[in-house]
């Protein structure tokens, strides 16, 4: 590895500790030439996950473009980025975990609506009126309506793409 600053290719640790929860690990390095200090992250590849587009179009999967999009919908609410983070790593997290080389842009969009459901009601329907592109007022109407669950603390029925009442994804 090269120094940053310099090039030079020797080095020391000075420092090594866990990050990223586990998932990596930090070091603190010292170039043997210009002793600048740098620090480094050390993480296993993950595989390539494709995202399959409605227009059929595959793109690599980006945490970070699904993290924008959360932040947009929780723009002016109550919700914390580092709540957004956390969401957005698990959804990675459990995408990776079906351990599938392709997945439908629509269970991306599913994993961010139940994240936003459960964080903030007001997020999810934003999210949802751009995830779902209503056609008509209605349409966007009848999706509010049955958002409203019958009974406290319950899912409504038809929101997600799993649900027989869902419009479509």
């Amino acid at each position: 590895m090269k120094c940053p600053v310099c090039g030079h290719e020797g080095q020391r640790v000075l420092e090594t500790r866990p990050a990223r929860d586990g998932e990596a690990v930090r070091r603190r390095r010292e170039c043997e030439a210009c002793r600048r200090r740098y620090t480094t992250f050390e993480a296993p590849e993950k595989p390539r996950l494709l995202v399959l587009k409605r227009n059929g179009a595959r793109e690599g999967f980006d945490r970070d473009k699904l993290l924008q999009g959360m932040i947009l919908a929780c723009r002016k609410r109550p919700v914390r980025v580092r709540c957004l983070e956390e969401a957005a790593d698990a959804i990675e997290k459990a995408l990776y975990d079906l351990c599938l080389a392709e997945v439908e842009s629509r269970m991306v969009g599913e994993k961010a609506m139940r994240t936003l459901f459960e964080l903030d009601p007001v997020a999810f329907v934003r999210f949802a009126s751009v995830y779902r592109e209503f056609e008509s007022v209605d349409e966007f109407e009848d999706f509010i309506r049955r958002m409203r669950p019958k009974k406290r603390d319950s899912v409504p029925e038809g929101l997600f793409s799993g649900d027989p009442h869902s419009t479509r994804l």
